[in-house]
């Protein structure tokens, strides 16, 4: 969130309130005018209503660069991945083969490679 500073020289202050535990309530702006105390502080990191529309847009036309390089690492990721994904799956139907279950008196039980006799 930005300082956003209007044409009437009001600025715009994001605040977070939150509760006495420290829970987030909500994010707001608050309104600042010339000659409140805080005014002087926050009035070197504004921005106006312009600047902050010229932002937005630098920021989403530079973003295509790097959403192409994050979409090639998450390609190259998920080629990584297929194969260890294949490897995983056959180790757990290998481990389901070796459990089976067994029902006896107590319902049914997990048998991990053991014979159960029934007693």
């Amino acid at each position: 969130m930005y300082v956003i500073r209007l044409a009437d020289g009001t600025l715009r202050v994001p605040r977070t309130l939150t509760s006495e535990d420290g829970r987030l309530i909500a994010n707001a702006y608050v309104d600042l005018v010339p000659g409140d105390p805080d005014y002087d502080r926050w009035l070197p990191e504004s921005l106006t209503e312009e600047e902050l529309a010229e932002r937005r847009v630098r920021w989403q036309a530079g973003n295509d660069e790097l959403e192409r390089e994050f979409l090639a690492y998450r390609a190259e990721q998920l080629t990584a991945e297929r194969p260890r994904a294949g490897q995983a799956t056959a180790e757990r139907a290998a481990a389901s083969q070796e459990e089976q279950p067994v029902a006896g008196r107590a319902g049914v039980e997990r048998q991990a490679g053991v014979e159960q006799e029934e007693t």
